[in-house]
């Protein structure tokens, strides 16, 4: 299997820690959980405006754009 590096910040590492003590499993692996759950979401071809979010971190590696964004010049 090929390795990815990914940089994330310190705050969401600590939450993903979390998340995977919470369903023991260990911090690659729950990542891995995530990026396989939005790649389901994203293969099925499903709007990303109709899915509903449950998971905090599969929002955070969406890239489904959220709040203001335009700039006004």
């Amino acid at each position: 299997m090929p390795t990815i590096t990914i940089s994330i910040d310190e705050v969401i590492k600590k939450i993903i820690a979390k998340r995977a003590k919470k369903n023991l499993l260990s911090v690659k692996e729950q990542i891995e959980e995530i990026v396989r759950q939005s790649a389901i979401r994203t293969k099925s071809g499903a709007s990303t405006s109709s899915i509903k979010v449950d998971d905090r971190l599969v929002e955070v590696f969406s890239r489904h754009k959220r709040g203001k964004s335009s700039k006004r010049g």
